[in-house]
């Protein structure tokens, strides 16, 4: 252990006060002899989170609470957690009897390591979660060494997490939740993403048409409707081609963006345009309390007159009037507004 807590500090390029933390840090639970890091994975998981949800609210003060969101969500996800793990080998310094744990680590390194590029949303392997345990655990083991400390936290830790994702780099791989519309979109069906928490754990079902498709979960609501919408693309391939064809910015607006930032997109363009900001309606209220479904539509004035899109039928109204703006960015396309 003495040598995995020094190779450790070295990869983080920090030694510790306490290096008791490191050591609890780097030890899983199947090792009965010391407690374990999950602890410092709890509080880790958290700083993390707010560490670079700061970073980039004081990096990119022009961006919406969507695009903040999806840059959070990309890069706190257990994927990228368990290619930072890889990528420094933090695996090899960890005190555990897990035979099997070891072959599920072994399987997705080997997979890794086929990869060209950097994977925003996950590759051919689903990534184990304690690779993102132990990176959560360290960061942990770091905070409570320098006393809570968030700015110090991240000046050390920024290096460990590195390459981090950026709003070009979602662009070139699209986030699937936006595929996942996107295709459905393409398709004529209609997809709705459901959040709801089994105690502490974030659970997101997706239902295309009505009928349930896939389910994801995480401790992070964004992160679960990644891995649901992930879930979902891999067995609607089986009878659809899921395929996004290459993503065509115009004036700021991309044909793949996300259905639930449409509203953001459509009053940025607005703006841009001089134009007033978009009216939202509700059109349609159905269904019992239990199932209430919504239909919304959404009224912008050109320069050269009004125009009126009404968007499909979800569970919830936000989530209707932002497909009422997608479809009337798409409009804007088709008509050469934009």
């Amino acid at each position: 252990m003495e040598s995995s807590v020094i190779a450790a500090e070295r990869i983080l390029s920090y030694n510790f006060k306490n290096k008791k933390l490191l050591e609890e840090a780097l030890t899983h639970s199947s090792y009965f002899d010391s407690a374990s890091y999950e602890r410092l994975e709890f509080i880790g998981d958290s700083a993390i989170g707010l560490a670079i949800t700061n970073y980039f609210f004081l990096a990119y003060p022009d961006l919406h609470q969507g695009q903040l969101s999806l840059l959070r969500a990309a890069n706190i996800s257990t994927e990228k957690l368990a290619r930072v793990a890889v990528r420094h080998g933090l695996y090899n310094y960890v005190r555990r009897n897990a035979a099997a744990l070891d072959d599920k680590v072994r399987e997705f390194v080997d997979s890794v390591a086929l990869e060209h590029n950097s994977v925003p949303y996950g590759g051919l392997v689903k990534a184990p979660k304690v690779l993102a345990d132990i990176v959560e655990s360290v960061a942990g083991a770091v905070y409570v060494d320098v006393n809570f400390d968030l700015q110090r936290l991240w000046v050390i830790i920024r290096g460990l997490l590195e390459p981090i994702y950026t709003l070009e780099d979602l662009q070139v791989e699209p986030q699937p939740v936006t595929v996942l519309f996107e295709v459905c979109q393409k398709n004529g069906k209609q997809v709705d993403i459901k959040n709801w928490k089994n105690g502490s754990t974030n659970v997101a079902n997706v239902y295309v048409d009505g009928s349930f498709v896939a389910s994801g979960t995480s401790m992070q609501k964004e992160i679960a409707r990644l891995n649901a919408a992930r879930e979902a693309l891999i067995k609607l391939s089986d009878f659809m081609d899921t395929r996004i064809r290459t993503v065509v910015t115009i004036d700021g607006i991309d044909e793949s963006f996300e259905i639930e930032g449409a509203k953001h997109k459509l009053h940025d363009f607005c703006c841009k345009k001089k134009w007033p900001k978009p009216n939202y309606s509700t059109e349609k209220d159905l269904g019992p309390s239990h199932e209430r479904r919504f239909v919304c539509s959404v009224k912008i004035s050109t320069s050269s007159g009004t125009l009126y899109m009404m968007g499909d039928e979800k569970s919830r109204v936000k989530d209707a009037e932002n497909s009422a703006a997608s479809l009337m960015i798409r409009a804007l396309q088709e008509r050469n507004y934009l």
